[in-house]
């Protein structure tokens, strides 16, 4: 079991690189991955399960202690991922598709990734976790709201089938993750121990079946895609920790901001892509997970480098 634990860990800490690897292969070899296409919804789930299977009443603390500090980072990332993406779109006049695409994965809650860049940055932790579950707990009524209110003037967008795909998405797997939790108490340990082994599959799993699936696409419009997600990751970074500027958060707290506003639940949006609109749509969800895994990491170290005097943070 110990080995497996160091396995899981190792896995977990060089997600960035798997993702990468990985997708090169899917795009190279089409045919060896695009089977993968009909696991991308259970997949998911898995993910979302994993987190249920972690989540404590203690993650919800920060929102009782700090709840403007909470409710600011919520508000942050509902604004300002969904609204770069949809200046995007309109700046580079992007296909359909592939604006749908964008769109969707703006409108995602934070990433499941989020919280380990935030501790690797000597972020703060318990805001980053509080953040991360309230985005995705709001994300059912959210997502699609939003979604249908930017992404309909390119195709058509069904509020109700979506909120019940992120219900299912989403939701139940964690519902059951929490239930089980209490079921089993202590037993869960070894479970969560081989969790992140268990999603860096499955999210690199979706990430393959993506690729194949819109292999040809991706040849004809994948650099034009990977730049619009390079820009709509950075310019979130960059607004996230602005924002904790203007509001005078502590350096730590907008650290924090920073990589819960710019990064993004990419495999709900591939699921949800790939699920109501065309394989295409979900391409922009693929590139964003491999990418801002890799943004996120960089600019964890860069933040962790920061002077300890500059550390502080008013807890």
């Amino acid at each position: 079991m110990r080995a497996l634990a160091a396995l899981s860990r190792f896995v977990g800490n060089t997600f960035a690189y798997w993702v990468l690897l990985f997708a090169i292969l899917a795009f190279l070899f089409p045919q060896a991955f695009i089977g993968l296409k009909s696991w991308i919804v259970p997949l998911l789930g898995l993910v979302m399960f994993g987190m249920g299977l972690t989540l404590k009443l203690d993650d919800f603390s920060e929102v009782a202690r700090n709840p403007w500090r909470v409710a600011l980072g919520v508000v942050a990332h509902f604004v300002i991922m969904p609204g770069v993406a949809w200046l995007l779109c309109q700046v580079f006049q992007l296909p359909p598709e592939i604006a749908v695409g964008v769109i969707l994965v703006g409108c995602c809650p934070s990433g499941t990734s989020s919280n380990v860049m935030a501790w690797l940055a000597k972020g703060d932790l318990a805001l980053a976790v509080a953040i991360a579950a309230v985005t995705t707990l709001l994300a059912p009524l959210l997502t699609p709201t939003l979604i249908w209110f930017l992404a309909s003037a390119w195709l058509p967008v069904s509020f109700l089938d979506m909120f019940w795909s992120i219900l299912q998405l989403v939701m139940l797997p964690i519902v059951l993750g929490v239930v089980a939790q209490r079921l089993l108490g202590a037993r869960v340990s070894y479970a969560v121990d081989v969790l992140p082994l268990v999603s860096v599959v499955s999210i690199v799993m979706i990430v393959c079946a993506v690729v194949a699936a819109s292999q040809a696409k991706i040849a004809e419009s994948g650099l034009l895609i990977m730049a619009v997600v390079i820009l709509h990751n950075t310019f979130g970074f960059l607004l996230g920790y602005f924002t904790g500027k203007v509001f005078k958060l502590p350096l730590a707290q907008r650290k924090s901001l920073a990589l819960e506003v710019g990064m993004q639940n990419s495999g709900l949006g591939a699921a949800l892509a790939s699920a109501h609109f065309s394989p295409l749509a979900a391409v922009p969800s693929a590139l964003f997970s491999v990418w801002h895994n890799i943004s996120g990491a960089l600019l964890s170290t860069y933040f962790r480098k920061m002077p300890e005097e500059e550390n502080t943070s008013a807890r």
